[in-house]
């Protein structure tokens, strides 16, 4: 009947392998992000200010706007720290993998992430995983009804994004390899 107790009526006195305290004090989650902050290490993370869910730039939605943010020496040094101190704890370093969102402005990111792979471990391998989502779909009654919520400018975008991180990622890559749960790369 004590759940939080120790079995004994000491409220919050947590026998061994329990969880207690881990819902009371931590922070709000309100995003999959904000969950991983916890196990995540502090280096492999780079938080994009401009792009934060409650920023005021908006959303990232272009290649350019995703290439243009490693355009700026300040975050491509801080890129730069943070995989050197990755690197340097490597015994042998065989290469590198990278996910990358090929739909929206992240695959301006991506490219230029295995661009700048590329050009400072030339002899490591790159493999890049280029993934797009499926095509939203709901569940009514009668059984599956699939729609697609965007407009033709996002489609547009999608559609500009795929291909422009389709062909700079696998400039730089070792291997390229699209992934999508969809047979059309999540593009009508």
């Amino acid at each position: 009947g004590d759940a939080a107790g120790d079995g004994k009526g000491n409220p919050g006195a947590a026998g061994p392998g329990s969880c207690a305290g881990i819902g009371s004090a931590a922070p709000s989650v309100r995003l999959w992000s904000d969950f991983l902050n916890v196990h995540l290490h502090p280096k492999s993370l780079y938080v994009i200010r401009q792009y934060l869910h409650d920023g005021d730039c908006g959303c990232l939605e272009a290649f350019g706007q995703g290439e243009s943010l490693l355009q700026d020496p300040a975050c491509v040094e801080e890129v730069e720290d943070r995989l050197h101190f990755y690197v340097e704890e490597c015994d042998s370093l065989q290469g590198f993998q990278v996910l990358c969102d090929l739909h929206n402005g992240f695959s301006g990111v991506g490219a230029k992430v295995t661009e700048l792979l590329h050009d400072e471990y030339s002899r490591k391998g790159i493999l890049t995983w280029g993934l797009t989502p499926v095509l939203s779909a709901i569940k009514s009654i009668k059984g599956w009804i699939f729609y697609s919520p965007q407009d033709p400018q996002n489609s547009f975008y999608r559609l500009m994004n795929t291909a422009l991180g389709i062909a700079h990622l696998s400039r730089h890559s070792s291997l390229f390899c699209p992934l999508s749960l969809s047979g059309s790369l999540g593009l009508k």
